[in-house]
């Protein structure tokens, strides 16, 4: 029993080895699979305003996974506290 606790206590648990696997494979696949979708549903129609429609939400998309991923919501969030606020 007790060997079962130090060595849990020894080893970090995390989700550090799930999230670069998520960032490394899904992320890219599923930037493919867009691309993809989008090629094949408005460009054989020749609806080209359309694709680009769905390119602006797949941008935003992958801002807000870039936001995510980097950490920087915190400074955002902050920075748009800070707009409602006063210093003085």
């Amino acid at each position: 029993m007790t060997t079962a606790v130090l060595v849990q206590a020894q080893s970090n648990f995390g989700t550090d080895g799930l999230r670069g696997w998520i960032i490394d494979n899904v992320v890219p696949l599923g930037l493919l699979v867009v691309a993809v979708l989008l090629l094949w549903l408005g460009g054989g129609k020749g609806d080209n305003a359309g694709v680009m429609t769905r390119l602006g939400g797949v941008l935003v998309a992958l801002a807000l996974i870039g936001i995510a991923v980097s950490g920087a919501g915190v400074n955002i969030g902050s920075f748009i506290a800070g707009l409602f606020t006063s210093n003085g």
